[in-house]
């Protein structure tokens, strides 16, 4: 089903359990200028691999405006939605007629911002392209926060309206890339703190060197530490994390 982020008032991914390092520092701040900014900036465009932290930050600025909406009165919403097009065919049904009303307008109706995750995988459809095209537009010149996620640089996005492509380039850009040894330690060691947990550093260099070094991979592997340690009720040690590791083969 298609993601719908209701952002309650203590949010799973806000901006204060954001990991900053070097190679997201960037995105971060672009994002905190959307939300502290004097209006000026409304569009955002963050591309970077699976599970760098773009829709942890998505979440966050929907987390942001929905607070707008709180504060300035019960007519506007206090929830932001958000489509992924991971799972736009079911938004869809599988189908995308020409003469149908706009889905994606309808799921957005009356939004106070427009939140699109995972962009690179809209399908090669023509009546999707021109449903996003003029969603965009609206939002845009009714000046209303834009925020969109892919993998890919603007100009790399498949499937896009050449005009949407370019559009994208008008605002703030930023790429986030989290694949240094350094990042990846202060993630864990921030999810670890979140967490109230333990974590020395012997086991985190341990997880780096026994555990496929993609950013998913090491949160499920220090999450599978954190369980076991939990149901057997021990510290997390070295020794520990090979045994919780030894029931979690599909990461190794």
């Amino acid at each position: 089903m298609q993601q719908v982020f209701e952002f309650p008032i203590n949010p799973k991914f806000s901006f204060a359990n954001f990991v900053v390092c070097d190679g997201n520092r960037t995105a971060f701040q672009f994002a905190r200028r959307l939300v502290d900014g004097n209006g000026v900036e409304n569009l955002l465009y963050i591309y970077g691999p699976p599970g760098s932290g773009k829709t942890h930050l998505l979440m966050a600025l929907g987390g942001a405006f929905a607070s707008f909406g709180r504060d300035r009165g019960p007519l506007l919403p206090a929830s932001v939605p958000c489509v992924s097009f991971k799972d736009i065919d079911e938004l869809y049904c599988g189908e995308y007629p020409a003469e149908a009303a706009s889905k994606l307008a309808e799921r957005f109706l009356d939004a106070p911002a427009l939140l699109l995750d995972d962009i690179h995988l809209i399908p090669d459809n023509v009546n999707v392209r021109v449903e996003l095209w003029q969603l965009f537009n609206d939002f845009y010149q009714a000046g209303k926060k834009i925020v969109v996620t892919g993998l890919y640089p603007p100009k790399e996005l498949p499937h896009l309206d050449a005009h949407l492509n370019s559009r994208l380039l008008w605002g703030l850009v930023a790429n986030i890339d989290v694949s240094d040894d350094t990042s990846r330690r202060m993630i864990m060691k921030k999810l670890a703190e979140d967490r109230q947990v333990s974590l020395p550093d012997d086991v985190v260099e341990y997880l780096l060197r026994h555990v496929r070094r993609d950013t998913p991979s090491l949160i499920l592997a220090l999450e599978a530490t954190s369980r076991f340690a939990l149901a057997v009720k021990r510290k997390i040690t070295v020794r520990l994390a090979k045994e919780a590791l030894g029931f979690q083969s599909e990461i190794r």
